[in-house]
């Protein structure tokens, strides 16, 4: 089963064919301000199963001092992708849970960056914290 997604605006959508099992909310404080929230959870896909179906012309780059690269609508802003050097030696790429539009079921398995999560944010579930990235 493909799972499918779009931006807000819908001028960029595609499709992934297997998302891989590492799905993690990520509270570090880049991903706060690219996401204008608490925290954003992202999936992990191997490059060779994710498929562009429209505007990959509209994605832009944003590349912050770490080398992570960010990609998202330049249409409408939609947060969309995140490539880390890991990404790019395994040949993944990483995903936005919130911007797939049918997916197939997924859990997040892990709240990592947690040093930097926002105070007025309580994690009351039961999957595992890390300050870093996963141990």
């Amino acid at each position: 089963m493909k799972n499918s997604g779009s931006c807000l605006c819908g001028k960029v959508s595609f499709t992934v064919d297997k998302i891989l099992p590492s799905i993690a909310h990520c509270h570090c404080t880049m991903c706060q301000k690219f996401h204008g929230a608490a925290f954003s959870t992202f999936v992990e896909v191997k490059l060779s199963e994710l498929h562009c179906l429209t505007g990959e012309g509209n994605l832009q780059s944003y590349r912050a001092e770490n080398g992570t690269i960010r990609k998202f609508c330049r249409n409408c802003g939609s947060s969309l992708i995140f490539e880390s050097k890991y990404n790019r030696q395994e040949k993944t790429t990483e995903i936005a849970l919130a911007s797939f539009d049918s997916i197939s079921h997924v859990v997040p398995d892990a709240h990592i960056y947690t040093q930097t999560k926002v105070d007025w944010l309580v994690l009351n579930n039961n999957i595992p914290q890390y300050l870093g990235y996963r141990s």
